[in-house]
C-alpha cells in the first residue's frame, strides 16, 4: 500500500505535537500520574487524620492530673524532643495498630499546640 507525500509530515507533525501537549501537561498542566496522585491523597489523609487527633492529645494531656508539672517539663524540653515526650506521656495515644509515624506526628502536632512557637 502506497501512502500519499503528504502522510509523512502529517504523522511527525501529530507526534511532536502530542510529545509537547504531554510535556507541557506534566510541566505546568498540573497532569500527574497515577501513583503521584495516590501518594498525594494518602499524604492528605494522614495529615487530616493527624490533624484531628492533636486536639484530642491536648485534652488527655491538660486533663491529667500533674498537667502543670508536665507543661513545665515540656517547655523545659528541646523543641525538637517534645513531641517524643509527649508521646512518651502517653497522651498521643491513637487507634490500636496505628502505625509508629502516625502515632509520632500525632504526638509532635500535640506537642506544638501545648508550647506554640
Amino acid at each position: 500500500m502506497k501512502l500519499p507525500e503528504e502522510t509523512k509530515p502529517l504523522l511527525l507533525g501529530a507526534g511532536v505535537g502530542a510529545v509537547v501537549v504531554a510535556i507541557v501537561g506534566f510541566t505546568w498542566g498540573g497532569w500527574v500520574t497515577a501513583a503521584k496522585a495516590e501518594t498525594m491523597a494518602t499524604t492528605r489523609m494522614n495529615d487530616a487524620v493527624v490533624a484531628t487527633l492533636a486536639p484530642m492529645c491536648v485534652q488527655r494531656f491538660e486533663g491529667a492530673a500533674d498537667v502543670g508539672a508536665n507543661r513545665d517539663a515540656l517547655r523545659a524540653a528541646a523543641s525538637w524532643s517534645q513531641g517524643e515526650f509527649v508521646e512518651k506521656g502517653g497522651w498521643a495515644a491513637v487507634e490500636k495498630g496505628a502505625s509508629p509515624e502516625r502515632v509520632t506526628a500525632v504526638a509532635r502536632a500535640c506537642a506544638t499546640l501545648l508550647v506554640p512557637g
